[in-house]
């Protein structure tokens, strides 16, 4: 492979992995429509911002799939430094 289709390869998939991270939503703590709109109808309402209900989340599933992702990379660069000595 060309050095410059390998810089084209690179540019490419380090495009698509920012185009995908801009679509991840983001969590804010601001309140709903219809509690903001109830607590500006009653002037003596307390006021107070609520976080974001995140609850348990099982992390495993995405622990094990970044080491198999890792595992893979790894391998990769293995793989390269080793037909890079053959060549």
């Amino acid at each position: 492979m060309s050095p410059a289709r390998r810089s084209l390869l690179t540019t490419t998939a380090a495009a698509s992995v920012l185009g995908a991270l801009w679509f991840v939503p983001s969590a804010n703590a601001t309140a709903d429509r219809h509690e903001t709109r109830l607590q500006s109808e009653r002037p003596a309402a307390h006021s107070e911002t609520r976080l974001a209900e995140t609850g348990s989340v099982n992390t495993t599933p995405y622990v094990v799939g970044g080491l198999l992702f890792l595992g893979a990379g790894l391998g990769f660069v293995a793989y390269s430094a080793r037909q890079a000595q053959h060549s």
